[in-house]
């Protein structure tokens, strides 16, 4: 008897671009998310279906064995920094980089070395804080769950930390990046428990899953 497997993803970018290399591993959606209710989706294979659920919830799901194994972003996985999981794959999908961000005009006369305090506003408040304490600038923190180019426009903070993939919205706000955190993908994660109990599926997953990467 096959090893059932059990997958978490979320809708959009990531799931769009995770279809091909699913179907390097036969795994192909009945349905596609954006157009079906269902919060599990059948696949092709019985032994296969997929969990659909926000991003920033895929590691807690993996994590506690909700989900065998799923896909998230870096960004993630950095904000969520103490979940327990095996991270054995870079997909090299949903790219993009996370950075600070400030008005074009403060821009113009600012040095970020010269920082000691700011005020950001931001949905990664862990990688923001750990950013700004390794360069030793004290850090006022406003957690928002959207719209992060509006917080310096009126007021509400100095600048920004958020994900950027081509630039256009910060421009089109008026905003430029000032330094640079990280580069963001998305990445294989495995429940321990999975690892050892379903190493058969789990390990036939990530080798079809590399070989479409390296390919």
């Amino acid at each position: 008897m096959s090893e059932s497997l059990t997958i978490a993803l979320s809708k959009g970018r990531i799931f769009k671009e995770a279809l091909p290399l699913l179907a390097a591993a036969d795994i192909h959606p009945l349905e596609d998310p954006e157009q079906s209710r269902k919060l599990i989706l059948p696949t092709n294979r019985p032994d296969v279906r997929l969990v659909i659920i926000r991003a920033s919830d895929v590691p807690t799901y993996v994590e506690y064995g909700a989900a065998d194994v799923g896909i998230a972003g870096r960004d993630v996985l950095m904000e969520q920094h103490d979940v327990d999981l095996y991270e054995p794959l870079d997909l090299g999908i949903g790219r993009c980089r996370m950075v600070v961000a400030e008005p074009a005009g403060l821009a113009a006369q600012d040095d970020p070395r010269s920082w000691e305090r700011v005020r950001i506003a931001t949905k990664y408040p862990h990688i923001t804080r750990s950013h700004f304490s390794r360069k030793g600038v004290q850090t006022e923190i406003i957690k928002l769950y959207g719209s992060m180019e509006l917080a310096p426009l009126v007021g509400l903070s100095d600048r920004i930390v958020d994900l950027v993939s081509t630039g256009t919205t910060l421009r089109e706000n008026g905003l430029v990046e000032v330094e640079h955190i990280a580069e963001i993908s998305s990445r294989l994660v495995v429940n321990k428990a999975a690892m050892k109990l379903k190493q058969r599926a789990v390990k036939d997953l990530i080798k079809h899953l590399e070989q479409k990467v390296s390919a």
